[in-house]
C-alpha cells in the first residue's frame, strides 16, 4: 500500500521504558514517592450501584468538567484461550462518575460492546472507544449518542477501513485522530476528522518505527504522537 511508504518522512524517536519510574515491587520507592508527591486515596470512590462491580477496567478519561468516564468490561473477562466472546455485554459498559464525590452521574454502552479496550476523551468532550472483539473504533457524544464508527462489526481485517483488534485512539487539534491498531495488525493508522482514511505507519519487529502490539496513544502539544510499544517495552515518538 502506498500509504506505507509514508512512513518514511516521518520521525521516530524510541524511548526505553522497562526500567522507568519504578521497579517492579519496590514498594518503598512507590510510598516515598505517593507522599512527596502529595497523592493520597481517597476510600470509597467511586460509589457504585448496590450489588454492582466495575469488572475490569480498560480505559478511563476526565472531561472538561471534572467528570471521570471509564470503560469497563462488568462480568465479562479475557479467557486465557484468548478466544473472546462476539456476544454484547449486558449491562452497561461505560459508567459516568462526579469526579469530586464518586457518585454515578450517567451509565451508557449496554448490550453493545463485547470487549471494551481504550477510551479517549477529546476537546469536546466526545468519547472514543475501542473493542478489540468486534474489531471497531466508535465516537459518542458525552452523554452517550454514537456520532461515528469505523471498521465492519466482527470482521477482522487489514486494509484501510478495517482493523484486528484496534486498542487506542488519540485526537488531534484539528479534529484528525490517529488508532493503534494494535494485538495483530501492529500499525498506527490515521483519519481525517470525517473517517476518511489517510495514512499508516509500521510493521511487526523490534527496528525503528516498527510495533510490537501498539497498545496506547498520545498526542502533546506540538503534534508528536507518543506509541505505546507494548511489548517492546518502550515508547516511540512519531510527527
Amino acid at each position: 500500500m502506498k500509504t506505507r511508504n509514508r512512513r518514511t518522512a516521518i520521525f521516530f524517536t524510541a524511548i526505553n521504558v522497562a526500567s522507568c519510574i519504578f521497579a517492579a515491587g519496590d514498594q518503598t520507592q512507590r510510598t516515598d514517592t505517593a507522599v512527596h508527591g502529595h497523592y493520597h486515596v481517597v476510600h470509597a470512590w467511586p460509589i457504585l450501584p448496590q450489588g454492582r462491580v466495575l469488572g475490569a477496567v480498560s480505559g478511563v478519561g476526565v472531561a472538561s468538567h471534572d467528570n471521570v468516564l471509564v470503560f469497563h468490561c462488568n462480568e465479562r473477562t479475557w479467557p486465557d484461550s484468548d478466544e473472546l466472546m462476539t456476544k454484547p455485554i449486558a449491562l452497561p459498559t461505560v459508567t459516568l462518575f462526579e469526579g469530586r464525590t464518586g457518585r454515578v452521574v450517567a451509565e451508557w454502552g449496554e448490550n453493545r460492546f463485547a470487549m471494551p479496550h481504550g477510551l479517549t476523551v477529546d476537546g469536546s468532550d466526545n468519547v472514543w472507544l475501542t473493542d478489540v472483539v468486534l474489531q471497531q473504533v466508535y465516537k459518542f457524544s458525552h452523554d452517550g449518542q454514537l456520532l461515528l464508527t469505523l471498521g465492519e462489526r466482527g470482521v477482522a481485517g487489514n486494509g484501510s477501513m478495517r482493523f484486528d483488534r484496534p486498542t487506542d485512539v488519540a485526537v488531534a487539534k484539528d479534529g484528525s485522530f490517529f488508532v493503534s491498531d494494535g494485538y495483530r495488525n501492529t500499525r498506527v493508522m490515521k483519519f481525517s476528522a470525517e473517517g476518511t482514511f489517510l495514512l499508516q505507519w509500521g510493521t511487526k519487529g523490534a527496528g525503528r518505527g516498527e510495533f510490537d502490539l501498539p497498545h496506547g496513544l498520545a498526542i502533546d502539544r506540538a503534534g508528536r504522537v507518543y506509541v505505546a510499544d507494548r511489548s517492546n517495552m518502550r515508547v516511540q515518538i512519531s510527527r
